[in-house]
């Protein structure tokens, strides 16, 4: 079944032997940016994609996530004495490198969502990279990642309780 915005949904329950599984609903591909890549190309990157996270790689392997949160607060204050060509001087030397959150918490395309879910709640985090064993990023679950589980679900419960129809 394909949804409105043309994410699919699937058409069964877990059941014991599959259990909603991070590699069912996370984003892929995924979009990654190198430690050496200016701020402003990660924030015109992000707004082109509308998207709010960034896995950061070295050598193909996760080193980092930037958030769209950690751009803004990388920008200048709009009360800097600064001139404009000292801002751009400054925002051109500046990497993502510089302010990405360093060794991200991570989960594998194997991971059940729910443990997925609980981990983002207790830690406070939007989303959560998805690795392979080797390290190198192959997706990224987040929040609406969690709710597209949440009303999929919700939807195929209620389906199950209507019997006959209402007419």
């Amino acid at each position: 079944m394909i949804t409105q915005n043309g994410i699919q949904a699937r058409d069964r329950a877990p059941t014991e032997s599959h259990a909603y599984l991070v590699k069912d609903w996370m984003t892929t591909p995924v979009y990654v940016i190198h430690t050496d890549t200016p701020v402003a190309d990660a924030y015109n990157m992000m707004m082109q994609r509308n998207i709010r996270r960034l896995p950061v790689i070295e050598k193909d392997r996760l080193v980092g996530i930037v958030t769209l949160g950690d751009l803004r607060e990388a920008r200048p204050s709009p009360a800097t004495s600064l001139s404009i060509y000292e801002l751009n001087y400054l925002l051109a030397k500046l990497t993502v490198g510089t302010i990405m959150t360093h060794n991200p918490f991570t989960v594998t395309p194997d991971t059940p969502v729910y443990k997925a879910a609980r981990f983002m709640l207790d830690h406070k985090v939007g989303g959560l990279p998805v690795v392979d064993k080797a390290n190198r990023p192959v997706g990224i679950i987040t929040e609406s990642d969690i709710f597209r589980v949440l009303v999929d679900h919700w939807n195929y419960a209620t389906a199950q309780r209507i019997q006959t129809p209402l007419i």
